[in-house]
């Protein structure tokens, strides 16, 4: 099969590992670096140019969108669709799981618990939110934040008050959110890919930190996760039309509690953490669902 790895970076772990895999298993693979595609917008030959040529067709397409590059990247991947091209996760779904509020209200709509999380637009209601999410401590996330920036815990009402009201200030869409302290600065990383968790591992916070994120100087190691704790992962995976996620999870005293969903996950620390060729089973997934196009160009990127 012919697989394009959509990254910015060929060097990145993540990358070079899906690389390693597709090729280990007889793969033709190309590195595009999105930001550097045009499309050519057509019904009848819609196409994706990148470095002078036009790119021929692919079986299947990993997308690694960062996400301060979701709009672009999200519309490269979009194209690709278009073309007939198989992606391991679709535009639409990217979309989705970048923005915060939308996400947290599909995955509602479904009955999946989460965090008490409130949304204003103005500074005034700041003390309703709070009281809303059950008083302070409190957690006060930009929408559009990843890796642990953008996330903050204002310890009293009046702090939180001053946060909120400086990036509602700077024009920033924020949320509110629950502060979960049994959680004890823990989370779960669970490795969705298809309908199944493939890894799952612990994340502990530094000392002093609240945010359990690697990017963050979190620790990390293998857990074994619950069958609730794995049917949330799943189901939260399925509901935002992903076929490949990192679902973070918080254990709480009312049962397992979605943080966030990453549809460009990391590679480096699950399968450090627990020893599992995730690359495989992705590269192992797209053979079973994408269709072979034929004989095509050996274009390598």
């Amino acid at each position: 099969m012919k697989i394009a790895i959509l990254s910015r970076k060929k060097d990145l772990y993540s990358t070079r590992r899906l690389v390693e895999s597709a090729r280990g298993r007889g793969h033709s693979v190309s590195i595009i670096d999105y930001q550097h595609c045009y499309m050519n917008i057509t019904a009848r030959k819609p196409s994706i140019n990148y470095q002078g040529e036009v790119l021929k067709k692919f079986d299947a397409i990993i997308p690694r969108i960062s996400a301060k590059r979701t709009f672009y990247g999200a519309a490269i991947v979009r194209q690709f669709e278009t073309m007939g091209t198989y992606t391991i996760n679709p535009s639409i779904s990217i979309t989705r799981s970048r923005d915060k509020l939308r996400s947290q209200q599909l995955l509602a709509m479904k009955g999946i618990d989460m965090p008490i999380t409130c949304f204003a637009n103005v500074p005034g209601d700041v003390h309703e939110l709070i009281k809303t999410v059950g008083g302070p401590p409190v957690v006060i996330k930009l929408i559009e934040g990843t890796q642990g920036v953008g996330v903050v815990l204002a310890e009293t009402k009046k702090a939180a008050e001053s946060v909120v009201q400086t990036l509602m200030g700077l024009n920033a869409n924020i949320i509110i959110q629950e502060f979960i302290k049994e959680s004890k600065g823990v989370d779960i990383r669970c490795f969705v890919v298809g309908n199944k968790v493939v890894a799952a591992m612990e994340r502990q916070a530094e000392s002093g930190e609240f945010r359990a994120n690697i990017h963050q100087g979190a620790t990390f190691k293998p857990i074994k996760i619950t069958q609730a704790e794995r049917a949330i992962a799943v189901k939260s995976t399925k509901i935002m039309g992903l076929r490949m996620a990192g679902v973070d999870i918080l254990r709480s005293d009312r049962g397992p509690l979605v943080l966030e969903i990453n549809s460009s996950p990391g590679l480096e620390g699950i399968e450090t953490a627990t020893e599992i060729d995730v690359a495989k089973v992705i590269i192992e997934h797209i053979e079973k669902y994408a269709k072979p196009i034929g004989p095509r160009s050996n274009y390598q990127g």
